[in-house]
């Protein structure tokens, strides 16, 4: 693989569909796109809706690691996130998120945003548990 496959964008959406939005006007930044800020929340929620279905429990977002904003996202545009598991450990996962948009026009969705979040099951009192996996518990 070269360097230059290796960072390559793909080409089609990796992992599980987990929430779907339309950009808004009220989501635009100063220049009148959407604002990052708003792209990265829609992303952390569908990443915490994955990671709650992976460790059948609450989770909580403790990092966000190589943000890769690849492309602006539009009012009008549908932004789609996806998710696949990366690494599973004891208490915590890493969960691949990509955003992806489908503009007006446009017949093939475009990835704009991806990045590596990290999310840590919880019990009902805040603290860290063991994730469970097919009915057994993570060591």
């Amino acid at each position: 693989m070269t360097e230059a496959t290796a960072h390559a964008a793909p080409t089609e959406p990796r992992g599980d569909l987990c929430i779907r939005t339309l950009a808004m006007p009220a989501d635009t930044n100063a220049n009148g796109d959407i604002f990052g800020g708003w792209l990265l929340s829609q992303m952390d929620v569908g990443g915490g809706v994955f990671a709650a279905k992976v460790a059948k429990s609450r989770t909580v977002t403790v990092a966000i690691e190589a943000m890769n904003f690849r492309k602006a996202v539009y009012v009008g545009d549908l932004v789609s996130v996806y998710a696949h598991l990366v690494r599973v450990g004891r208490t915590s996962m890493t969960v691949r998120l990509e955003a992806w948009v489908l503009r007006r026009k446009e017949e093939q969705p475009i990835l704009v945003t991806d990045g590596n979040f990290t999310y840590v099951s919880i019990d009902d009192g805040g603290w860290p548990q063991p994730i469970q996996r097919d009915g057994v518990i993570a060591t």
